[in-house]
């Protein structure tokens, strides 16, 4: 993507049509082609994903529409990757990466075992291989990426565990990227957030931030801008209530842990149509659950970060399956340097020696597994099951019971036709039963089809319905996608056919957060020499997301280099009782 942007997909559906593209100056064009001379339009830029855009002639580009013009339903583009490098949270994770380069290579590398091959357990082991030590990285199942994980069907279609979408403002994920030398795997789109108008089906609103401004002002703009979901008066009570937010930074965010969304709006003076237009989706999209039990702490993290750096709302999806697109290039990496990834290994116990600290994990299939240092980097909810009875009265691990994985739905649904009423986009649903959709049949180019869309949804909150069959799940979710696509779709499919679906249950996903969870959450540090841990859970500036996790894994291996000469002399004197025992 140099000079323009690409087109990556769009239906035609009538005689004639245009697309709209601009290059880099953000000047816009239109684009017409003609049915008779083509009917898809494929991913620009890859061999083998599909063709770049062919113009049907030289007379084919115009600046003035055609009287028998008839606008496209989808259009794919992808954008070119925002400057995020010259931000203070970039280069500060920038920084951090650095570190483990520049650290004293060991004379004698740790060897380091890491239960669960999610995103916290992989930053852990790349970190610590970058550091110079030997992780060896255990999963318990046959898949990477845990709460990224993802499965091929028998007609090779991929379904994950969720709808993941990659912020500007992951500055830890978006390094790990440039690290791996896989910035061409995010798809960019659009500065835009999208909702979808319950009140008037099949119609959506948008917040369109202006690349011209800077922040906060671009964000500022789009909602000012953004005259259908809110009214004047209820827009200059939000922009009031949010000022002490603005203002205090991050201790006045960390001091509202102990207020949920709807009661820090009512204590603003900011009306509850306000919660009912915007937060309602927000909350559910960043923790799966509704304003009245999501901690107000949350939403400000994230209102932070869109409003501090221009582009940290801006988004991207990747370009396929994460386990192979994003996970493998880390264990391709980690095994580079000596480290070691097995499947099919599930931690039974966590043995003990004598003085409390961690002899070996011993594994479901009998296989006994020894370090130097060892790393839960499983959800909280595990690790609780691992626990041994002797630590579960320290208090560091005993205020992990407030900690709760919150239930979450992922449903993928395959439709016998394409979908015109949708965006190349993550779409914000503003229903009771959904969070956010986006037609993966146009955002990604692995699942890119020309003829056929695949819905993936997130069915949130989740709690009354995780215990439910995929059928019941899969008639509540048409109920809903009936009003979000009135013209398209219908309860009893007399219109859209489902080809297919999956269902994915996640019981215990990333922790709920809930009001005064904030003192509960650990340093990767534990109290028990030798023992670490890591996972969005603990304690980071990112909270609940793909970010947090990585920033853990960083944060825990940072941790792990620190204690290298106690490691080291610890491991020697267990070695010396051994050898007096013998």
């Amino acid at each position: 993507m140099t000079q323009f942007r690409y087109v990556s997909a769009a239906n035609l559906s009538c005689q004639s049509n245009i697309i709209n593209f601009r290059n880099s100056q953000c000047t816009w064009r239109h684009l017409y082609i003609d049915s008779d001379q083509t009917n898809t339009l494929l991913f620009g830029g890859s061999d083998s994903m599909g063709l770049k855009l062919r113009i049907p002639n030289k007379h084919s580009i115009g600046t003035r529409r055609r009287k028998d013009f008839c606008p496209l339903q989808v259009v794919c583009m992808d954008y070119p990757r925002p400057q995020l490098e010259n931000t203070v949270n970039f280069l500060e994770a920038a920084y951090l990466s650095s570190s483990f380069h520049t650290s004293p290579r060991p004379s004698k590398p740790l060897e380091v075992v890491i239960a669960g091959a999610g995103l916290a357990g992989l930053s852990t082991a790349k970190y610590l291989a970058d550091a110079g030590h030997k992780p060896i990285l255990l999963e318990a199942r046959d898949v990477l990426g845990g709460k990224v994980a993802a499965w091929k069907d028998e007609d090779g279609d991929w379904y994950e565990t969720g709808l993941h979408i990659f912020f500007g403002a992951y500055p830890n994920m978006q390094n790990l990227f440039g690290e791996l030398g896989i910035n061409d795997r995010l798809q960019w789109k659009e500065h835009s957030m999208i909702f979808a108008m319950p009140s008037k089906p099949g119609e959506f609103s948008r917040f369109d931030f202006p690349e011209v401004l800077p922040s906060p002002l671009n964000g500022i703009w789009a909602i000012l801008r953004n005259n259908e979901m809110l009214t004047w008066p209820e827009k200059i009570k939000f922009a009031i209530g949010l000022l002490p937010a603005m203002l205090g930074g991050q201790a006045y965010v960390e001091a509202q842990d102990g207020l949920t969304v709807k009661d820090w709006m009512r204590k603003q003076g900011i009306p509850d149509r306000v919660t009912d237009e915007v937060f309602i989706a927000m909350s559910k999209a960043l923790n799966f659950i509704n304003p009245d039990e999501l901690s107000m702490q949350c939403i400000l993290i994230a209102l932070n970060r869109f409003l501090q750096e221009k582009n940290g709302s801006k988004m991207a999806f990747l370009d396929g399956n994460p386990p192979e697109r994003l996970c493998m290039p880390i264990v391709d990496h980690i095994q580079s340097l000596g480290g070691q990834v097995q499947l099919n290994s599930r931690i039974q116990k966590i043995e003990l020696n004598k003085d409390g600290t961690v002899k070996s994990f011993v594994l479901n299939n009998g296989n006994v597994i020894k370090g130097d240092a060892y790393v839960i980097a499983t959800p909280v909810d595990i690790l609780k099951l691992l626990l041994p009875g002797d630590w579960k009265e320290i208090p560091y691990f005993r205020r992990l019971d407030k900690l709760v994985g919150v239930p979450v739905i992922n449903v993928h649904i395959w439709l016998d036709r394409k979908l015109k009423n949708t965006y190349d986009h993550l779409l914000f649903s503003r229903s009771p039963l959904l969070s956010v959709y986006a037609d993966m049949s146009v955002t990604c180019k692995e699942y890119y089809n020309p003829n056929q869309s695949m819905l993936e949804l997130v069915f949130a909150p989740a709690e009354e319905w995780v215990s439910r069959s995929d059928s019941e799940i899969i008639d509540a979710t048409m109920k809903e996608l009936a009003k979000l696509f009135p013209d398209e779709i219908s309860e009893d499919q007399s219109k859209a056919k489902v080809l297919k679906y999956h269902v994915v249950k996640t019981p215990r996903s990333v922790y709920k957060t809930v009001p005064n969870c904030e003192p509960c959450r650990p340093l990767q540090r534990s109290p028990i020499e030798g023992f670490y841990l890591a996972g969005d859970y603990t304690k980071q500036k990112y909270l609940a997301s793909m970010e947090g996790a990585v920033l853990s894994g960083k944060l825990c291996a940072q941790a792990i280099v620190k204690d290298y000469e106690l490691l080291v002399a610890q491991g020697e004197q267990k070695l010396a009782e051994v050898s007096i025992l013998s």
